[in-house]
């Protein structure tokens, strides 16, 4: 296993869950698009004291490279050309992970989907990262591979400072992962209000207002934000008049500059 970390590697924190294994599948794509390491860790408990071994060793040891041979097989299977890290840390796992992100391109957290109604659950990790993470951060859908995704990248324009961070990052997502880039429109100045009798393939949306009625529930594989709304993550709190977050099925990839 390697223990020293390779900068700007992908990470992806592995637990032992099915929505871990679907994390990682899904950040392979954005590892080889970048030609980086996936670097998955795996993170013991600080308290845990295991009265177990296995052949002298911890059994919480031996589970957790039991847990990361899984996942790397689950990726070896799908066959890309990609470099994988595993590495096993010990200490609270919101910590591990985001000191893990100093040196990270790309960090992802994988969330169970709970039907089509259900609200985003989203655990002490996740929420620590979307405060604290030195880099982006992918809250990523069991389920919700590459291969698999069906349905929008959806991205919204507006005046903030890293907007064109924001939308670019969701144009690369829709041509990485071969899907349509929905844009909807939040500029005070915008050229779509402008032009109002001219047919453009965005959304525009008056500040305070909202099309989310027009849009499915299903319809948006990974919404892609701003640091602005990064307090939204962590706290599940969705503005009334925010247009892509908060759908059930939906991945959040933060963009961080």
């Amino acid at each position: 296993m390697t223990e020293q970390a390779q900068t700007q590697a992908v990470v992806v924190g592995i637990n032992g869950s099915q929505a871990a294994i679907d994390t990682a599948a899904w950040a392979v794509a954005e590892a080889v698009s970048r030609g980086v390491p996936l670097r998955l860790v795996y993170v013991r408990p600080a308290t845990y004291t295991s009265r177990v071994a296995v052949k002298g060793r911890p059994w919480d040891v031996v589970r957790a490279e039991a847990t990361l041979d899984r996942a790397e097989m689950a990726i070896d299977h799908m066959g890309k050309p990609i470099q994988v890290e595993t590495v096993i840390r010990r200490g609270r796992p919101d910590c591990v992970l985001v000191n893990e992100s100093r040196g990270a391109s790309l960090i992802c957290v994988g969330s169970e989907r709970k039907g089509p109604c259900a609200r985003m659950p989203l655990g002490s990790t996740a929420a620590a990262l979307a405060r604290h993470a030195h880099c982006p951060v992918a809250i990523v859908r069991s389920g919700g591979t590459a291969e698999s995704d069906i349905g929008w990248i959806a991205a919204v324009q507006n005046d903030d400072a890293d907007n064109d961070a924001v939308v670019h990052r969701a144009m690369e997502e829709g041509r990485l992962r071969r899907a349509p880039v929905l844009l909807i429109d939040m500029r005070v100045d915008s050229w779509v209000r402008r032009y109002p009798d001219v047919h453009v393939q965005t959304v525009a949306v008056r500040r305070g207002a909202t099309r989310r009625n027009d849009i499915r529930s299903d319809s948006i594989q990974l919404a892609v934000v701003g640091s602005a709304d990064a307090e939204h993550v962590a706290r599940l709190v969705w503005p009334a008049y925010h247009p892509v977050l908060g759908y059930a099925n939906g991945s959040v990839l933060l963009v961080r500059q």
